[in-house]
């Protein structure tokens, strides 16, 4: 998560917001982003009901954990690219560059 602030601006060129979303409970959450140095967007929390969005987007399992996943939405709200991967796989950010090319 921390390279997501380290390329905020190439976000921006393609006038992206990064935000992440934890299960976890505000100050839980609050140390993580604390524990990895800070992040530079936010990190909203879904905790109360517990896993409301992961569950409407389809990535809560069954244990009360959310996947970690990456969607990227449109302006219309329309969910354009959706890759749900291994906890401990970083993600291909080339891969969510080239999505959001297709957008602009």
């Amino acid at each position: 998560m921390p390279s997501y602030s380290e390329q905020l601006d190439r976000f921006e060129g393609y006038n992206a917001q990064v935000v992440g979303i934890s299960i976890d409970h505000k100050p839980a959450s609050a140390k993580w982003v604390e524990s990895l140095g800070g992040l530079d967007y936010p990190i909203l929390s879904d905790f109360w009901p517990h896993g409301d969005v992961a569950q409407r987007y389809g990535v809560l399992r069954k244990e009360g954990y959310a996947e970690r996943a990456i969607f990227i939405i449109d302006k219309d709200g329309v969910v354009r690219y959706i890759d749900v991967h291994d906890i401990g796989e970083q993600p291909d950010e080339e891969q969510i560059f080239d999505e959001l090319r297709k957008l602009a």
